[in-house]
């Protein structure tokens, strides 16, 4: 389990195919900040940019660690096969830590783009076009993680071909996390809220009535 509160900025500093069909995900080798991989072990879990995965090697003297991700993983995420790109770097959630964000599982749900990043005052907004089939777990005021970072619905809106939401981002969030990368039609991973996905199940399972909101 992770919270959204991005810990480092790494960087995919190579990509290896493990195999010669596109049945073969690859290996990516990934830069840490110094320092951060100081209490890290072979087989813990750090989440790239929201995507759980498992450290496979490690090179302390060159602060880098090394994941295996599947094809299908690749094909479903967006910014992990791209050699030089910045990713943002969680890693697993201890039980004595903080929730400093909101619970998220690391399993990315879609895969959004980003309709505009323009600077408002002193912040960003942030807005992002998410697929169809998520616009129903998107709330004001709700949770969504993007690339790992867990952030606010400020505003939502149902278009025909997806729901757009905003995010306001504070300078602080744009300085330490990757996202003041992001520029329009740049896909991002995005996570619903836990919450909602027991709340859907809660009501679309058999014998589900509203009582089970009430009970």
């Amino acid at each position: 389990m992770f919270t959204g509160i991005i810990t480092g900025v790494g960087r995919i500093a190579a990509l290896n195919d493990l195999g010669s069909s596109l049945d073969h995900g690859k290996r990516l080798t990934i830069e840490a900040p110094p320092g951060y991989l100081d209490d890290v072990g072979l087989g813990d879990s750090i989440a790239l940019n929201g995507a759980c995965m498992t450290v496979t090697t490690l090179d302390m003297p060159a602060r880098q660690f090394t994941i295996d991700i599947s094809a299908e993983s690749l094909d479903k995420t967006a910014g992990l096969d791209q050699a030089g790109a910045s990713i943002n770097l969680e890693k697993a959630l201890r039980a004595h830590d903080r929730l400093g964000g909101h619970i998220v599982s690391g399993h990315v749900d879609g895969v959004g783009r980003v309709a505009s990043f323009e600077r408002v005052g002193e912040s960003w907004e942030l807005r992002i076009l998410a697929p169809v089939e998520l616009g129903k777990y998107l709330a004001y005021k709700g949770s969504i993680t993007v690339n790992g970072v867990s952030l606010t619905v400020n505003r939502i809106a149902d278009v025909p071909d997806g729901c757009e939401f905003s995010i306001n981002l504070i300078p602080h969030t744009v300085e330490n996390t990757s996202l003041g990368q992001l520029r329009a039609e740049t896909p991002v991973n995005l996570e619903i809220d836990t919450v909602a996905r027991y709340v859907e199940r809660m009501l679309t399972a058999p014998g589900a009535t509203s009582k089970d909101l009430n009970p």
